[in-house]
């Protein structure tokens, strides 16, 4: 009997050997239009067509309105157009969705320090 079983079982195929999945990419996917509004708001912002800048930046915000990143340049761009009251908020909505990036959190602090300094 245990022959038997030792046959049977060796007539049975192994499974072929599945190929592992890649490893996920680190990060959150960069959605390619907003990349690409964020890039015509920089160069727009550099060459100080600010109202072109502010578009680009506000139609990616209709993409991700989660995006911590568009809301600081956004704030960024307010402050250079002296909209300074705007440019705290803005700055402050990009705290929101910070999370832990201290980085993007002290960027953000520095906006509206010169914001409030700017309307004494």
């Amino acid at each position: 009997m245990t022959f038997l079983l030792l046959v049977i079982a060796g007539c049975a195929s192994a499974p072929a050997p599945v190929e592992p999945l890649p490893p996920p990419a680190s990060g959150p996917r960069e959605n390619v239009a907003v990349a690409g509004l964020m890039e015509s708001a920089r160069t727009d912002a550099a060459a100080g067509r600010l109202p072109a800048a502010a578009a680009s930046l506000e139609r990616a915000l209709r993409i991700e309105p989660r995006n911590p990143r568009l809301w600081q340049q956004l704030a960024r761009v307010r402050l250079q157009q002296a909209d300074y009251a705007q440019a705290e908020s803005l700055a402050a909505r990009s705290n929101s969705f910070a999370g832990s990036d201290a980085a993007l959190r002290a960027e953000n602090q520095r906006i509206i320090d010169e914001a409030r300094a700017a309307r004494r």
